[in-house]
């Protein structure tokens, strides 16, 4: 497992973390997700590989910072 921080721009409410975590969870179940929606990051601690998951971030249409 490995934790990967997300900046995120367009995130702006619960709902937007809420879209977010559920397509981190689709790729890995397991994984735990932490938004900070102040600061627009996104902490990802998961078994999948960090373009795996900036890959179905911006496949629920978020755009995916670094």
């Amino acid at each position: 497992m490995s934790t990967i921080e997300l900046k995120i721009p367009s995130m702006a409410c619960s709902a937007c973390a809420d879209t977010i975590t559920k397509a981190v969870k689709a790729l890995d179940a397991s994984a735990t997700i932490q938004a900070d929606l102040t600061t627009k990051l996104v902490s990802i601690t998961t078994t999948q590989a960090e373009s795996e998951v900036k890959g179905a971030i911006a496949a629920a249409g978020y755009a995916v910072d670094g």
